[in-house]
């Protein structure tokens, strides 16, 4: 059987403002926006590469924990590559994201930040070359 990466799925108790902000953060594309019958609205995104990202409410009754912007199990932080990462967390940070850690030594390579976006979602930026 093949397995192919289908999505990833944030969540957030502004699934509006969140999704814009990714739209203005890194380009995505909004798709799809509707309430489920589970209560919670569900914002179906695409980056500019074809990656779905949904992210959505709680659903009706549900408790939800915290966001975690710093190094934790399970699903740690997602990764974004830029062509110039000082530009883009200074970009970053006017649009309110918060700096996890700062890009290393400019001669390695691949440099590597990270930043927390809206919700604690811890996000690296990888600049390769």
């Amino acid at each position: 059987m093949a397995f192919n990466f289908h999505h990833v799925h944030l969540k957030s108790p502004d699934p509006e403002k969140t999704a814009n902000w990714y739209v203005k953060a890194f380009n995505f594309e909004i798709v799809g926006d509707r309430v489920r019958d589970s209560g919670d609205r569900f914002i179906v995104c695409k980056t500019q590469d074809g990656v779905t990202v949904n992210i959505s409410g709680a659903r009706s009754g549900e408790v939800m924990g915290d966001g975690d912007a710093d190094a934790h199990w399970g699903l740690e932080h997602f990764g974004i590559q830029v062509d110039d990462i000082e530009a883009e967390i200074e970009r970053l940070v006017g649009l309110g994201a918060v700096v996890k850690q700062p890009p290393g030594d400019v001669s390695s390579r691949p440099r590597i930040a990270f930043v927390a976006g809206p919700n604690d979602t811890r996000i690296e930026l990888l600049q390769l070359d």
